[in-house]
């Protein structure tokens, strides 16, 4: 049974493109940036430049979901530095794509805790974010169906012609452990994990800074947006995390985003490739399930730190 009591869902978005649809190399923050601005239009009933300094931030369902703040009572003021956003955008494969009319694009969009409150919300600004235009050209698309991944099965809760939202009670049940003293991930979308302010490269990654990392984003992630503290003793875990080792095959990706924001493009690679763990997995098991889910390091909201772990790998 999972100790993650915490609502969670993956969604499959399937899109019908209207007019030409090109985008980036990596679509994350283009995606991020439309669904944003009209989760803005539709979710900010204040109507200020800023979510800061708010009277209704703690209520505001745009801010809950994009612009997260910190709980009003924070004793951690690590946590009020760093929280974490309760979605998750996993964009179409890595590499420049173009979509001609009549065409299907495909992401995919993970939701947790009260962010699924939202879900009518959520799905109404991504309806008219793609209506509007994403990417170069501002390409437009109409959203066709929504299938909800329940592990290893699937549940259609949306389709164009019904038009209709079904309800259902998203919630990730975590399998028993497989057993075995290794683990292989592989490395999707550039992981990112910082320490002392530089990135840690393929060389430098050790297994504790991202079961470590893991960790904080999980707990947080539960404290923050369930109101459910994850029940872990995180000093113990941290130091079973220093025995783990690894080896593998890993590289740097680099990537670039510009930050309209701060008006300056910002480097954000990191490392990717097949990496197997070794050791006492087994307590970090649900960590690392979950991780499939949420992402690692920075920048996960717009799919960067994404991973699976390889079946049949393990043991």
């Amino acid at each position: 049974m999972s100790s993650f009591s915490c609502p969670l869902g993956r969604y499959r978005f399937e899109w019908r493109v209207r007019t030409p649809l090109r985008l980036p190399e990596y679509s994350g923050s283009a995606l991020r940036g439309s669904f944003g601005a009209a989760l803005r239009r539709l979710g900010c009933t204040a109507r200020q430049p800023e979510c800061t300094g708010c009277m209704r931030i703690h209520s505001c369902p745009y801010a809950t979901i994009f612009e997260t703040p910190p709980p009003k009572k924070t004793a951690d003021q690590s946590m009020a530095a760093v929280v974490p956003h309760p979605y998750v955008i996993e964009p179409p494969p890595w590499g420049r794509q173009f979509f001609e009319p009549g065409e299907t694009l495909v992401f995919h969009l993970i939701l947790a805790g009260r962010a699924l409150e939202q879900w009518p919300l959520v799905v109404l600004a991504w309806q008219q974010a793609l209506a509007k235009g994403v990417g170069s050209g501002m390409g437009r698309a109409d959203l066709q169906r929504i299938i909800w991944e329940e592990g290893a099965g699937a549940t259609t809760v949306f389709t164009a012609d019904e038009g209709t939202l079904h309800l259902h009670a998203a919630q990730v049940w975590v399998p028993p452990w497989p057993g075995g003293d290794r683990l292989t991930l592989e490395l999707l979308t550039p992981i990112r994990i910082q320490k002392e302010g530089k990135p840690l490269g393929p060389g430098r990654l050790h297994p504790r800074d991202f079961l470590v990392t893991l960790m904080r984003r999980v707990s947080q992630m539960a404290r923050i947006h369930c109101d459910h503290p994850w029940p872990m003793d995180p000093v113990t875990l941290a130091r079973s995390a220093q025995e783990i080792t690894s080896h593998g095959n890993l590289s740097w990706r680099d990537w670039t985003r510009r930050s309209s924001r701060q008006g300056r493009n910002m480097a954000l690679g990191g490392v990717v490739g097949h990496w197997t763990l070794v050791g006492d997995l087994r307590p970090f098991w649900e960590l690392l399930y979950l991780g499939e889910w949420l992402h690692v390091g920075k920048n996960a909201t717009f799919g960067l730190g994404g991973y699976r772990l390889r079946r049949g790998e393990n043991g």
